[in-house]
């Protein structure tokens, strides 16, 4: 499959490659149990699921990245395959997609990365997590505005934000003020076609500490967005 990463350019080494090839296959095993993706051609997993994450991989500056709401491991375990000196934290609510993420690290045999059975709105109060992380990263996950309450508390300042998204120029208008509040300032946002398919990369820099009381939690975030 090395031709698909060539036509969009990157450039993967045979054990890069070997990595996601082990990926794939564990991803169609655990899917049958745990339905992880709706995604399952061979061709529509690397387009959709591998390419997508990587084309934003020179976004990623830091040491250290969180990745929110995890799911199939997207797009954080194929950045680490890209850049394997990076320190990966994966957060993810429910277990059986954290039994998933696990199996995927020990098959593909990769270091410095953790799974947390956690939810966002309660980890991001613990001290040891809160303003540690260079890069924070999402993918659908919830609207932009909710999800950088999620996020933002994860940021050390100086770092970034990262969020994938489809067609996103209404989510990026609509959470200006969120973005604000939480101490963030939207840098770039980065719009291409994937097979035919719109989608958006949204870069917010933190530039000042988030208030402790944010994420409010019970659902607020959601409910009734910032």
């Amino acid at each position: 499959m090395k031709e698909i990463f060539t036509k969009h350019g990157i450039l993967v080494t045979d054990e890069q490659l070997q990595k996601f090839e082990k990926y794939y296959d564990l991803l169609v095993v655990y899917n049958e149990k745990f339905n992880i993706t709706t995604i399952t051609d061979k061709k529509e997993v690397y387009l959709k699921h591998f390419i997508d994450s990587v084309l934003g991989v020179d976004k990623i500056c830091g040491k250290t990245l969180i990745d929110i709401g995890s799911g199939g491991g997207f797009p954080a375990i194929p950045i680490k395959i890209m850049k394997d000196d990076l320190s990966v934290t994966l957060l993810e609510a429910t277990g059986k997609k954290c039994s998933f993420l696990q199996a995927v690290i020990d098959g593909l045999n990769l270091k410095n990365i953790r799974v947390i059975n956690d939810r966002a709105e309660t980890l991001a109060k613990n001290e040891n997590y809160r303003e540690q992380f260079d890069i924070c990263t999402a993918r659908a996950v919830a609207r932009l505005n909710t999800l950088c309450e999620y996020c933002m508390p994860f940021v050390k300042v100086g770092g970034k934000f990262v969020s994938y998204k489809a067609n996103a120029a209404e989510e990026v208008l609509e959470s200006k003020n969120a973005v604000n509040i939480l101490g963030g300032k939207i840098s770039e946002v980065y719009e291409y076609t994937l097979d035919d398919a719109n989608r958006t990369l949204i870069t917010i820099d933190k530039i000042k500490s988030t208030d402790k009381k944010y994420p409010r939690g019970n659902g607020k975030e959601r409910k009734n967005p910032l």
